[in-house]
């Protein structure tokens, strides 16, 4: 089946997002009890951390942590949004750059300035996107960020994207309270798929379209490391306390590019494999055999692989055991916390 198809349904009493290309699962949403990121508190400063520049903070749903933090004394109220998943046992890592994101706009304040995503490339429709941005936003004085999803779309809907965000982002901004609160929830799986997943699609929202679709049981072969490769090649994702370890095996290949052309593989399918498992934090693979030479080959495929990945991830590099080393951000909480 080709094309594109977006399916918005629940698994298992969750909220679930599925993405589909060309008949593959390609995304994955599923709600969690866990806060989600893009919530918005209204914290109370607790405790500093001495020689971290951080500070522990309380809210409605347990302890966050706020890193380089000048000038919060204890038991002073302070705004601050949630930035990601925290590991197990671990406090909420929380930012005070606020972000009010939607499908056209991302509103920016304490930044002020207009800005175009750079994929817009065409002059003509650069100046119509700020003609409706500059009449949206009106007297504004907050940073406005257009998305790529505004290219060649309504500009009603564009202005109304932005108008909502602004509103949103001054209404938060005027918060004076002093008790710590939630003022604003994130996005569950079917807000972040309308957020995220613009390109055309197929959208499926018919109760049971997981399991019409065959999701049910990608879902479920999710739970097992192996991912499999073409020729037989295959990577295991496993996870750990520590890291998220993937190992490369070149199967019955025994030529002297053998190496090589499962590493490659490997490139490829792994932002696919770590976006469905929702892994991040420290990643470290262990690569089948090939020459040093070919490191920059494989370098250039796991760059171009990850370059369409929306989740920011560092290529760090070698090990002296040659391994290669990525850190990738918490972004999602791992398919296996949600699984029962």
């Amino acid at each position: 089946m080709k094309g594109r198809t977006v399916i918005l349904d629940h698994w298992q009493g969750r909220e679930t997002a599925a993405l589909l290309v060309d008949g593959q699962l390609d995304d994955l949403l599923v709600d969690s009890d866990l806060p989600r990121p893009g919530t918005i508190y209204r914290a109370i400063a607790d405790r500093p951390v001495k020689g971290q520049g951080g500070m522990f903070l309380k809210t409605p749903d347990g302890s966050a942590f706020l890193r380089q933090v000048r000038g919060l004394a204890p038991g002073q109220p302070v705004l601050v949004q949630v930035s990601g998943y925290a590991e197990p046992g671990k406090a909420l890592p929380v930012s005070q750059k606020l972000l009010f994101k939607s499908r056209y706009a991302i509103v920016t304040p304490g930044a002020p300035g207009l800005n175009i995503s750079r994929s817009v490339r065409d002059e003509n429709e650069r100046d119509r996107l700020l003609e409706i941005a500059h009449d949206a936003a009106g007297d504004s004085t907050e940073g406005l960020i257009l998305r790529s999803s505004c290219e060649r779309a309504d500009a009603d809907e564009i202005a109304q994207d932005i108008e909502a965000m602004v509103v949103l982002a001054g209404r938060i901004a005027e918060d004076d309270g002093n008790e710590m609160e939630m003022l604003l929830e994130g996005d569950g799986p079917h807000l972040l798929a309308w957020r995220e997943w613009t390109g055309v699609a197929d959208i499926s929202t018919a109760a049971g379209g997981l399991e019409d679709h065959g999701v049910t049981e990608v879902i479920e072969a999710l739970k097992g490391p192996r991912v499999a490769l073409d020729a037989g090649a295959s990577i295991f994702v496993e996870p750990t306390r520590a890291l998220v370890a993937v190992d490369v095996n070149a199967g019955p290949d025994i030529s002297l590019a053998a190496g090589l052309k499962a590493n490659i593989a490997c490139a490829r399918a792994l932002p696919r494999a770590l976006r469905l498992r929702g892994l991040g934090g420290q990643i470290v693979l262990d690569l089948a055999p090939m020459p040093k030479k070919d490191r920059r080959t494989f370098e250039t495929a796991l760059r171009q692989a990850f370059r369409r990945d929306d989740t920011e991830t560092a290529l760090v590099g070698w090990t002296p055991l040659g391994h290669y080393e990525l850190q990738r951000k918490r972004a999602r909480l791992p398919l296996s916390q949600v699984m029962p």
